[in-house]
């Protein structure tokens, strides 16, 4: 390629830091700019344009941002840099809110030609891969019901974090870490329409949730489960996939900290009996990954969108606001969940 895509970061911290590794092992990226409002941050770039204010990045026109700022930011900043014509990618979660996402959606739709991704990046896990592909073949049957379980233990001076600061971040755990089961769950199974949740503060000290039961339902009738947490004292992650004929789960997710353990995938078929009735406990088979490429195939594919001047067809501004419309389905979920928030934030003000 004769000439390189001018690619800018717009915040940052790890994950900034993770998507400049991208840029810069992509053979049609060049990396022009990096931005975050600490300039300690940027004082070690080299090779490129450092910034402390996003917009000197916008001004300088790159041909792309990845915007990977704190979620009060994350629309204001997406919405200017498609407003003036440059791609953009940007973190979960979309926004603190619907109004957010939906603010972004109206830049771009000002902006037809311009490529909207966001990064739900647990698509490109090499077993949710697999995982879509067994189902798509349809050897196991249809879904019946789907289950996950997200959680972490929070970590050092968590209640301090800007995650658990409503107004920067929109709320707790679920919108920080759920959101990303939820997005599975719609990729697996569709559109959910009808939710029953329970929301609570079991353990940190903070105005927002640490804890999200949510049960839903889709109108194809399958139902799925979610527990997002930050008092899972052991890092984990599942996702179960039940079937006509067998089922798949997926343990642990490979990350920066291989604190989730090893990614796993686990495949059951259905043994029967000579009434044709299922036999518990079948065979399962497992396979191991050791590999975590999820974050340069998604930036790969945002790319070659660009590239290739078609429409961005996973993780797009209709994904994202499904994702969001859901987080804010179980929030309004349990009723007593508003008040309690409430107490808290006079708390702790």
């Amino acid at each position: 390629m004769a000439t390189k895509l001018r690619a800018a970061v717009i915040g940052y911290g790890r994950v900034g830091r993770v998507r400049r590794a991208c840029i810069e092992r992509h053979p049609a990226l060049e990396l022009a700019a990096v931005c975050d409002a600490d300039a300690a941050q940027t004082a070690e770039v080299t090779g490129c344009s450092g910034y402390s204010d996003w917009r000197e990045v916008i001004a300088a026109r790159p041909d792309l941002v990845f915007v990977c700022t704190t979620n009060e930011l994350i629309p204001v900043i997406a919405a200017e840099a498609l407003s003036h014509g440059i791609h953009t990618f940007c973190e979960k979660p979309p926004g603190r809110n619907v109004d957010d996402v939906r603010r972004i959606i109206a830049a771009e739709s000002g902006q037809p030609g311009v490529k909207l991704k966001f990064g739900f990046n647990h698509r490109y896990h090499q077993s949710v891969m697999d995982a879509l592909g067994l189902v798509e073949r349809g050897r196991l049957g249809k879904i019946l019901w789907l289950r996950g379980i997200y959680g972490k233990a929070g970590g050092p001076q968590f209640d301090k974090n800007w995650r658990n600061d409503p107004e920067r971040s929109g709320g707790g755990i679920l919108i920080d870490q759920g959101i990303h089961m939820l997005d599975l769950f719609h990729l697996f199974g569709g559109r959910f329409q009808e939710v029953k949740s329970l929301i609570g503060r079991s353990f940190w000290k903070v105005p927002v949730e640490d804890n999200v039961f949510a049960l839903l339902r889709n109108d194809a009738g399958q139902m799925a489960m979610i527990h997002s947490s930050a008092t899972q004292w052991r890092h984990t992650f599942v996702f179960d996939i039940y079937l006509e004929r067998g089922y798949l789960s997926l343990n642990g997710i490979l990350s920066s900290t291989q604190s989730y353990g090893r990614e796993t995938l686990k495949i059951a078929r259905c043994q029967y009996n000579a009434e044709g009735y299922p036999l518990p406990n079948p065979l399962e088979s497992v396979t191991y990954y050791d590999d975590d490429r999820s974050w340069e195939l998604e930036v790969d594919e945002f790319v070659q969108c660009i590239l290739e001047n078609r429409p961005v067809g996973t993780g797009n501004s209709k994904d994202a606001l499904a994702a969001m419309e859901l987080v804010e389905a179980i929030y309004s979920g349990d009723s007593h969940w508003p008040r309690e928030k409430a107490v808290a934030l006079e708390k702790l003000a």
